[in-house]
């Protein structure tokens, strides 16, 4: 009996306990649960932008002086004065220094004074002559003595032409004894002081000429690119930049001016040349920088942040934004990779809204939420 009583109770108690249950979980726990919504997804957006992109090439290259001149001294003598300062920018035919030139003056009047000399006696041998060009036909002058004469006349006007070039190589060296500047260009330090003595026959440079206004940087480039270089710069010369050794900061913007006539087999590399106005003076002779040389230009195509592309098993892909802010896998294609911008020849269509960053969470279809760009992020 007591068995029986117990058993109604305890069915009734469990009854109560599913009741209490059922409501405090809304009268359906598991599928009310199941109708949660997931979290948004915090991303990074973008916009696809359509421009105009180069296609270069990259290289290390040095700068090197147009033209450079180590200024030495073609006569021998003593340095009397400097008319310069190191380091200051010089015009051709600017004079340099001046070497002592009384002794080359006084050369040059010696030979002055040769010349009239010989002039003088020339003048005497003529009218001599003269005279015995009347006499020989009334037999009062031979023929030796005429001939003699004769002789005489040529040998004083060779000895005036001997006189001349005496008087230009004399005036060409006391041109010599003031040394000008053959080109335009910047001076580098004095390596001789004034009051030394100089001779031609020295090694050593009185001071160095650097011409930098045009300024070539010479570069190499993989064999790889040979043919593509020549086919583009037949149309035209092909524009090269010219960057601080990061590769960040332009320096630069010239032509290219020569493709060596062979391959280094050494390094597989090939020679170029390329020539800059250089009229602010930013490329320096020695400076090493980062060149590209620009190949061609695609118009009006779709580029993005080169971060929005993600790798995948079947290959490249980025996560477009819909406007009610779910997203879309979508296989991409990439032409290429260059200063963080990818550019997309399949895919993307510009005005597009992409994820930036923030893809690792994201799946087809997944809900997301705008995160402001990350430099507003840096700044805050």
């Amino acid at each position: 009996m007591l068995r029986r009583a117990i058993i109604p109770v305890l069915l009734v108690f469990t009854a109560a306990i599913l009741v209490f249950w059922l409501h405090d979980t809304g009268g359906n726990g598991p599928h009310a649960a199941a109708q949660t919504a997931p979290p948004l997804v915090p991303v990074t957006a973008g916009t696809v932008v359509a421009q105009n992109v180069p296609v270069f090439l990259r290289g290390i290259g040095t700068v090197q002086a147009y033209n450079t001149v180590a200024v030495k001294t073609r006569v021998d003598g003593q340095i009397v004065k400097v008319y310069f300062k190191e380091g200051e920018e010089v015009k051709e035919g600017d004079p340099l220094f001046q070497i002592d030139p009384r002794p080359y003056q006084a050369a040059l009047e010696q030979a002055q004074a040769t010349q009239q000399k010989d002039e003088a006696q020339l003048a005497g041998a003529k009218l001599d002559l003269e005279r015995y060009a009347r006499l020989l036909g009334t037999g009062y002058q031979t023929r030796q003595s005429y001939d003699q004469q004769t002789a005489l006349v040529a040998q004083l006007q060779a000895a005036i032409k001997g006189d001349q070039a005496a008087i230009d190589n004399a005036a060409l060296n006391l041109g010599y004894a003031t040394i000008r500047s053959p080109i335009n260009g910047r001076l580098g330090a004095r390596l001789v002081d004034k009051g030394n003595l100089v001779h031609a026959n020295d090694n050593t440079a009185l001071v160095t000429i650097t011409e930098l206004k045009p300024i070539f940087v010479s570069f190499t480039l993989p064999q790889d690119a040979v043919d593509e270089l020549r086919q583009e710069q037949a149309k035209a010369p092909l524009t090269v930049r010219a960057y601080s050794s990061d590769g960040n900061t332009l320096l630069s913007v010239g032509k290219l001016t020569l493709i060596d006539n062979q391959i280094d087999q050494a390094t597989g590399t090939i020679h170029l040349k390329a020539r800059f106005d250089n009229l602010d003076e930013r490329l320096w002779p020695g400076e090493f920088v980062s060149v590209r040389v620009i190949l061609k230009t695609l118009p009006d195509v779709a580029t993005v942040p080169s971060q929005t592309v993600q790798e995948g098993a079947d290959g490249n892909y980025a996560y477009i934004i819909k406007p009610d802010n779910t997203v879309e896998r979508r296989p991409v294609t990439v032409a290429s990779v260059q200063d963080g911008i990818a550019v997309i020849t399949k895919g993307l269509s510009a005005g597009e809204r992409v994820v930036v960053d923030g893809q690792y969470r994201l799946t087809d279809g997944a809900r997301v939420r705008i995160l402001p760009p990350r430099a507003s992020n840096t700044a805050s």
